[in-house]
């Protein structure tokens, strides 16, 4: 994934329906590295014989890495850096596979001036097919003021 320079929103400068997308494309490494972060060695993310035995047939990402992808656009690009992870709801709807390419679009669809928060539907998808939906309310610094 190659995220262009990084944005950054002040909570003044967001508008409802702003959004911004991403695409990566899931490798073996991002598999095995999010394992060997979380600590989650399930063999369905990292046994190729164990996988091929389940319904899936072949090895998923974990959803959290899919779901992390969402934390990717938040803090370099919509609001950006300096915005502050207040809540996530996640909904899974499908697999996501080693080789898969994942279009994570995130859009704006409420601000709150009190406390400065902003509120994001966040979506993951696979050749067109929803695998992760689910809304996001981060906390977005203001403006610097003028001196």
């Amino acid at each position: 994934m190659t995220i262009p320079i990084l944005k950054t929103y002040h909570f003044e400068d967001l508008k409802v329906g702003m959004r911004e997308t991403i695409m990566k494309t899931v490798m073996d490494s991002d598999v095995v590295g999010f394992a060997q972060i979380s600590g989650d060695d399930n063999p369905l993310h990292l046994s190729d014989v164990y996988a091929s035995k389940t319904r899936f047939g072949q090895r998923i990402a974990h959803g959290l890495y899919t779901a992390s992808l969402i934390s990717a656009i938040l803090g370099t690009r919509l609001p950006g850096p300096g915005a502050v992870y207040m809540s996530q709801t996640l909904n899974f709807k499908g697999p996501v596979r080693i080789g898969d390419v994942v279009v994570v679009d995130v859009e704006v669809i409420e601000l709150v001036e009190k406390g400065r928060r902003c509120r994001l539907h966040c979506e993951c998808s696979v050749d067109g097919q929803v695998v992760l939906e689910g809304e996001a309310t981060v906390m977005v610094p203001s403006r610097p003021q003028a001196a």
